[in-house]
Formats: C-alpha cells, sequence, structure tokens
C-alpha cells in the first residue's frame, strides 16, 4: 500500500531530522543522511533539511533509485520514509565503497594487447611509443586520456550539480619519461612519467574563482588524478599458464 499524503498544512511527524546546509545531494548531503536514517527502523521517517535548491530535483530521483518514498518537500524540508525491510542506502554505499574495477587483457603473438573492460573492449599499443603510424594508441597515451577524460568528466558533473552551464571544455595533457630508454633496456633508470603537464580550457558561467575551485574540488576527487598523486602500490603475481 502506498503512503497516504499528508494532509494539506500537515507536515509528517519525523522520527529524526538532519541538517545539511548548503550541501548538494553531490558534495557530502547523501552521507548525511545516510548517518541519520541508519539507526531509523525500516517505515521510520527523516526530515532533511537543506538550503540548496538542486535537493528539490536531485532527492526525489535519489529516494526512487534507493527504494525510499519522499513523503512530502515542504520548503527546505524533505520529508523520507525510510523503505522497509532493507536499509537501501547503506546497501549502496557500501557496493561502491568495495567496488573493484577489473580488466583483463591478452596478447598472442605479434598482436596487439586487447583490453577486456565489462562490455566493452579495446586495443591498447606499445608501453611507449614514437611512431605516429601505430595502429592503436600506446599505454601510456591510455593512461593520460584517462586521466584526462576522468577530470573533464568530473568537472562537467560538478558544475551540473552546482546549475553551472559548460557551454566548452578541453583538457590538454604533456607528459615526459624519467628515462624511456630503461623502457627500452639501454639504460638504467627509472621510466616512469617525471611529471603530467596540461591546461584545461573552460567556456562556462561563474566566476573565475569559483570555476577554479570546482576544478580544484574535481582533482582533488578524481580516483585517476589521486591514484597519480599518491603512487598507488602495484603488486601483480607473475604465474605460469
Amino acid at each position: 500500500m502506498d503512503d497516504p499524503l499528508p494532509l494539506p498544512g500537515a507536515h509528517p511527524l519525523p522520527d529524526a531530522v538532519c541538517d545539511g546546509g548548503d550541501l548538494d545531494c553531490g558534495s557530502g548531503l547523501l552521507l548525511i543522511i545516510r548517518n541519520a536514517m541508519a539507526p531509523l527502523p525500516g517505515g521510520g521517517v527523516l526530515e532533511v533539511r537543506s538550503r540548496e535548491i538542486s535537493v528539490k530535483e536531485d532527492l526525489p530521483a535519489w529516494c526512487r533509485m534507493v527504494g525510499h518514498t519522499l513523503l512530502l518537500a515542504a520548503g527546505e524540508s524533505y520529508y523520507i520514509r525510510k523503505k522497509a525491510g532493507d536499509d537501501a542506502l547503506a546497501n549502496d554505499l557500501d557496493k561502491a565503497r568495495n567496488y573493484e574495477w577489473k580488466v583483463r587483457v591478452r596478447r598472442q603473438g605479434a598482436q596487439p594487447a586487447k583490453a577486456f573492460v565489462r562490455n566493452h573492449a579495446f586495443t591498447v599499443g606499445q608501453p611507449a611509443s614514437f611512431d605516429t603510424e601505430d595502429e592503436a594508441p600506446s599505454a601510456i597515451e591510455f593512461l593520460l586520456s584517462s586521466l584526462a577524460g576522468c577530470l573533464a568528466v568530473g568537472f562537467q558533473w560538478r558544475a551540473s550539480r552546482r546549475g553551472i552551464e559548460v557551454r566548452d571544455l578541453e583538457v590538454s595533457l604533456r607528459a615526459k619519461s624519467r628515462n624511456i630508454l630503461a623502457f627500452l633496456g639501454v639504460e638504467e633508470g627509472d621510466p616512469g612519467l617525471a611529471e603530467v603537464l596540461g591546461r584545461v580550457y573552460v567556456d562556462a558561467d561563474g566566476e573565475d574563482e569559483a570555476l577554479r575551485a570546482l576544478w580544484d574540488e574535481t582533482v582533488f576527487r578524481s580516483p585517476v588524478a589521486q591514484s597519480l598523486l599518491r603512487g598507488a602500490p602495484v603488486r601483480i603475481d607473475f604465474r605460469r599458464a
């Protein structure tokens, strides 16, 4: 049975209240909701208070996705009935927290390597190549493209969450190896990237200071950028096929 709508002018009686201030659903509000809703039983009502205007559109969509019921949106208050018998939000966040990205790459004979990722497949060329006629991008080019793509999409997503229109966006990156001859076996040394340099070109609404702050947040929250900046450990076991 659907939840009855409250009478005009009446608000549901909440079992708990949380105040999200100016946060939106993409910058911390959902975590606050999760913590406030966790101790409630199924069917419990949480009043969420937020001054952020985008919550009016984002919160109903999120409730539908995870199975909670938005009973009423009244001014800066949103009344959510927790899904009965299932802590959907906790399960959703736990799945995201423990998710592992997986890739499988095969190479047979002289054929280029082929990567399989979920329902996608693509060809990977040499680890590092200087030949413009190569049939596939090099592994380093894929790495830089992954970084640039993560930042471009991340910036666009965060901008849209704040109601900022982005008309055009381009991320340009370049990098050098500390000693590429080490990869070729000609010299000893470190073949890793010495640094990654680049620029982002943005045509968007908003003040420069706000856009720069949004870009800094995008880099800070980018899984690819932070993996490179912090140096994720790499441990790969070797086994005979």
